[in-house]
């Protein structure tokens, strides 16, 4: 590691070759300003200053906007910039203080009042108020010329959340209906400094604000860092927030690290390639083909292993129920297709037919778990562990088929329906993905024996969401579903049945089947009440229909696995968030 003394630009051309390597002694200036009062304490041991701290990405960031926020690589950069009223704890899965100090709900479970913390300053300097998060919200939020992405999320049937500052200190917000996600939802939001960003709201100029070419010293925020300095293609450098309002168990300011560089490698797989080669100090998501070679590097002391356990995300396998019709008056998909797709007992007999040992053993290498629901064991505050099973059994598979008459089969061995329609189907996958591509020859020779003849044909990620999403041009797909958070109303827009993520039939005017119609209904009454009681009674009821449904038919969730380098202190892994060694960057540290 480079001390911070030297110029930057011979830093930066050092850094490729010994980022990693060395620690600096270094303590940040003392800010002009005392800490808020209160100050968020971090829970983690106390830290030592100094140093930098490297991350790696495939590309550089798009803009520094939060609300326009939409890759990976601009998200990487502004959720170090910016702060909520609320900042979730991704190991405990609940929502704690942040910007505001406490909050508190009405009996009517729609009215809620935030107490900011006394002294909150942007990183500017200048006095950070609840006037700021009534334009965050009025101003910017609600405004649909600027918010064409979220808008939605923070309405209840078409009405926007009463957002008022009652004092310079506290904020009220009254909801149009009970909304239960509202902590997560509403108080995780970045909250936007008014006196740097009012005059381009009023000017309708807020969407260029904040981009990559805006001086550093313009990007205002109130995260534990600010911007020092970007290069587009090259590099993202930070540089502590003076003005942040956290601090470690002895009362001294936080974050312990000097910078923080978010260098630009070029392509896929930049951050493991980086890594393996010193030149970043984390890897956030060692991928299962790059496993073996990680574990190697490893014994030989380079870096430490973060083993995580089963992770959200999961294959599934599904079938297009989508009973529409094209420009032109034709099925999107054949009828007799169809029928067979939109029959509970075919999905379930095709369920019974996957080997999902075999998947775990000769892709994952062991390293994955079967899964047979929507919530697994990764989330147990939310996974219903008593839902119905439809595992490997071939004998229940084929008498599941002959239940709806698939018995006969044609000279080929192929099932054949009373029609003569021969169950032969396109099977999609995405090209790039390994172990998804090895997974889907399986599940291939899985339904041969079964009598269900699969036509693999890998594309490419863009050409199989397009027609997923757009043209509904396929017949069956092995995709991934992860992302999204722990609460299950992160997930609505796979599960409620107009909602364009319900990948077997999206954006359904009105349920096209009973159990649909069930579930959106559970969905509602969930989001109804801040009762996690009663939340859950719902949420496992949606569980039980979706493993008996099998709309989504599950293969398994991967292990999940990170790398860094050896010596950081506070680390806490989480699987909820991809940031799953460095969510809580503040606090982390390089012990000495």
């Amino acid at each position: 590691m480079i001390a911070r003394s030297l110029p930057f630009p011979i830093c930066l051309a050092l850094i490729l070759i010994l980022a990693g390597c060395g620690k600096s002694n270094s303590r940040r200036a003392p800010t002009a300003h005392p800490l808020p009062s209160p100050p968020l304490i971090a829970k983690g041991e106390a830290g030592e200053f100094g140093s930098r701290f490297v991350l790696a990405s495939a590309a550089g960031p798009k803009t520094f906007n939060p609300l326009l926020s939409l890759d990976s690589a601009s998200d990487t950069v502004v959720r170090l910039l910016f702060g909520s009223l609320v900042r979730f704890d991704h190991c405990s899965l609940e929502p704690g203080p942040g910007l505001a100090e406490s909050w508190s709900v009405e009996p009517d479970q729609k009215t809620w009042t935030f107490k900011l913390r006394q002294g909150l300053r942007w990183s500017d300097g200048q006095p950070l108020s609840a006037e700021d998060v009534a334009f965050t919200w009025n101003g910017i939020m609600y405004n649909p010329q600027f918010n064409r992405f979220t808008f939605g999320l923070f309405q209840v049937g078409g009405k926007n959340f009463a957002v008022t500052n009652l004092d310079a200190l506290t904020v009220r917000v009254v909801t149009p209906e009970v909304f239960a996600p509202f902590l997560e939802f509403f108080g995780g939001v970045p909250i936007l400094p008014r006196h740097v960003l009012r005059s381009a709201v009023k000017q309708n100029t807020f969407l260029s604000a904040y981009n990559v070419n805006t001086p550093p010293g313009r990007i205002v925020g109130c995260g534990p860092f600010r911007l020092k300095e970007c290069r587009p293609g090259e590099f993202t450098l930070l540089q502590p927030n003076p003005e942040f309002w956290m601090a470690d168990k002895r009362g001294r300011w936080l974050p312990y690290f000097d910078e923080v560089l978010i260098t630009v490698g070029g392509g896929p797989r930049t951050e493991a390639r980086l890594f393996l080669e010193r030149k970043c100090d984390a890897c956030e998501s060692v991928r299962p083909e790059q496993y073996a070679e990680f574990k190697l590097a490893a014994a030989k002391g380079r870096f430490q292993m973060v083993e995580l356990g089963a992770g959200p995300e999961r294959d599934f396998l599904w079938f297009n129920q989508n009973t529409g019709t094209n420009a032109a008056g034709q099925p999107f998909v054949n009828p007799a297709k169809l029928k067979w797709f939109r029959n509970r007992k075919f999905r379930q007999a095709v369920s019974c037919a996957i080997d999902r040992d075999r998947i775990m053993r000769d892709v994952y290498g062991g390293r994955a778990q079967a899964t047979y629901g929507f919530i697994s064991t990764e989330n147990p505050k939310w996974n219903n562990p008593h839902v119905p099973r439809y595992g490997f059994d071939p004998a229940r598979a084929r008498g599941l088929l002959a239940e709806i008459g698939l018995t006969q089969r044609n000279a080929e061995g192929v099932l054949i329906d009373a029609d003569g329609h021969s169950l032969e189907l396109l099977f999609h996958s995405t090209l790039g993905n390994p172990g998804r591509e090895k997974a889907a020859v399986m599940i291939q020779e899985d339904l041969k024996k079964l009598g269900i003849k699969l036509v693999y044909l890998p594309v490419g990620f863009e050409v199989l969401k397009k027609k997923v999403d757009v043209t509904f041009d396929y017949e069956c797909a092995l995709m991934g579903l992860g992302g999204g958070g722990a609460d299950p109303a992160t997930q609505i827009n796979v599960l409620r049945s107009s909602e364009d993520l319900h990948q077997w039939f999206p954006s359904q005017r009105v349920p096209a089947t009973d159990w649909e119609a069930r579930i959106d209904a559970l969905m509602d009454a969930q989001m109804r009440t801040v009762d996690f009681v009663e939340r859950k009674k719902a949420f496992d009821e949606v569980q039980v229909i979706l493993s008996e449904e099998l709309p989504m038919i599950y293969t398994v969730s991967p292990f999940a696995c990170a790398a860094l380098r050896s010596g950081v202190g506070n680390v806490r892994p989480s699987v909820f968030t991809p940031y799953r060694l460095t969510w809580n960057l503040e606090e982390l540290y390089f012990r000495k």
